[in-house]
């Protein structure tokens, strides 16, 4: 049997995975700041973990995966003053539509889902812990820092070095801190800002940064060293790196011992991102693709490696995915419960591609071969295999008569009704006829598989 290798961007290489308990895992991943709808980028980095979270799931470990919800923040904050709303509507509504779409997606709901406003004690802790440890003060501002210089290990997450980190290039210049390095640990309230985001603490009414939530979350859910932390690669400078001066600073201990970063999105050669508005909603795409079609074109792709995004990538993914489906098409795969054959030679592939650091474009490789096989044989053994393989990523789960002939302008009755017009059409030896309903048709996307005994069946393009 493969043994499981994770790339861990601390060490920056692949390393044998073994956790802190045997059979046991516990996974933080950085979840979303919920003032907007999530968009592409946000769905890949939640399928990335999804997918890892299924494999140590099959792997037969017992997974705690927490996946926070930040519910204060500066940008929520600014939207639901715009909005004319409280922070608790705003909040509320965006974590329900993202919830909606990861659930489109086919993506796990995590073990634990904390919310920063529920953690506000616990970051004053660890922000009480920094001060006594000489790694935190308090600016005449009113807001708390953290002192950058006073921890030894900063940048080796990152492999920056304090002296290439220049004054303006990563924070804003701020007279209340020692050090432009310096990062917020507990914001001192502002008068104009909702009462519901003023906390009180001993250096005065507040709310905390960013990073410290984080922190916090993370401590209380798994404990103060834990096995895996994740997130977008966005995050791994300076979210992840202020993290881990925060927590090590904090205990004296290590924070995760693997750290694992998922690439970007791209359009056009550049971060799909908010600030840069070449963004897709994964609402907007649901409205064009099929939840499993935009659920494949993500997997093809390894989680580490950019992912370009295109209408012509997802039309791939939806033909490749296709493919699948239509080696499922008419095999009877009989009654009962569907497991994996693990000894079966396409799932041995399978197991030692995601054994290598997750890596989907191989075991998707074994699928399309199995595929290849299940097609010429018909072997309700082998389509049964198949079927389980692929369920353990989250693929092919509905029935081919489902997904091929899926939603479209067209319900399957008037198509139904068409294909019943044509046969008759083809009795009466009315031929021009027939050939003008197929025609109809496939100009609609519905492709017709004609054979010897009729048309038995249809899909949609």
């Amino acid at each position: 049997m493969s043994q499981l290798k994770i790339y861990n961007t601390l060490a920056r290489d692949k390393q044998e995975f073994v956790p802190l308990v045997a059979g046991k895992v516990g996974m933080y991943v950085c979840g979303m700041t919920v003032y907007d709808y999530c968009h592409i980028g946000h769905a890949r980095m939640m399928m990335a973990f999804d997918v890892i979270y299924r494999w140590l799931k099959a792997s037969g470990y017992d997974v705690t995966y927490v996946r926070n919800v930040t519910d204060i923040d500066d940008k929520i904050i600014k939207r639901a003053v715009e909005n004319g709303e409280t922070i608790s509507q705003l909040v509320a509504r965006f974590e329900k539509l993202m919830d909606e779409d990861t659930t489109a997606l086919g993506i796990l709901a995590p073990t634990v889902v904390p919310h920063a406003t529920e953690y506000v004690p616990q970051m004053l802790a660890i922000i009480e812990l920094l001060e006594q440890n000489g790694l935190a003060y308090a600016s005449a501002d009113g807001d708390v820092n953290y002192a950058v210089r006073g921890f030894t290990g900063y940048g080796k997450l990152s492999g920056k070095s304090l002296d290439d980190l220049r004054a303006g290039e990563r924070v804003d210049v701020n007279t209340g801190k020692r050090d432009p390095l310096d990062f917020v640990l507990w914001k001192a309230s502002k008068e104009s800002e909702p009462v519901e985001v003023k906390w009180p603490s001993k250096w005065g009414s507040g709310r905390p940064g960013w990073h410290i939530e984080c922190s916090a979350m993370s401590c209380a859910t798994l404990g103060k060293h834990f096995d895996i932390h994740g997130g977008g690669a966005d995050l791994q400078f300076p979210h992840h790196e202020n993290e881990i001066a925060q927590s090590e600073g904090a205990f004296g201990e290590p924070m995760a011992n693997f750290w694992m970063h998922n690439g970007f999105v791209r359009v056009d050669n550049e971060k799909m991102s908010k600030s840069l508005g070449n963004f897709f909603t994964i609402r907007d795409v649901l409205k064009k693709y099929d939840a499993e079609v935009i659920r494949f074109f993500i997997l093809r792709a390894h989680y580490r490696s950019p992912l370009n995004y295109s209408d012509a990538h997802l039309d791939d993914a939806k033909l490749a995915l296709t493919r699948l489906y239509t080696a499922l098409d008419g095999v009877d795969l009989g009654a009962g419960d569907i497991a994996v054959d693990w000894e079966e030679a396409h799932a041995i592939r399978f197991r030692e591609a995601m054994d290598d650091d997750f890596n989907t474009p191989i075991a998707m490789a074994a699928l399309f071969d199995l595929a290849t096989e299940v097609n010429k044989s018909q072997s309700p053994q082998m389509a049964r295999q198949f079927k389980a393989l692929a369920a353990v990523v989250g693929l092919l789960e509905r029935s081919p008569h489902e997904f091929l002939q899926g939603s479209g302008a067209q319900s399957p009755e008037a198509i139904q009704q068409m294909i019943a017009a044509r046969i008759v059409a083809k009795k009466a030896r009315n031929f021009a006829e027939s050939d003008k309903i197929r025609a109809d048709l496939l100009a609609a996307g519905i492709i017709l598989e004609d054979k010897p005994d009729g048309t038995t069946n249809w899909r949609r393009a």
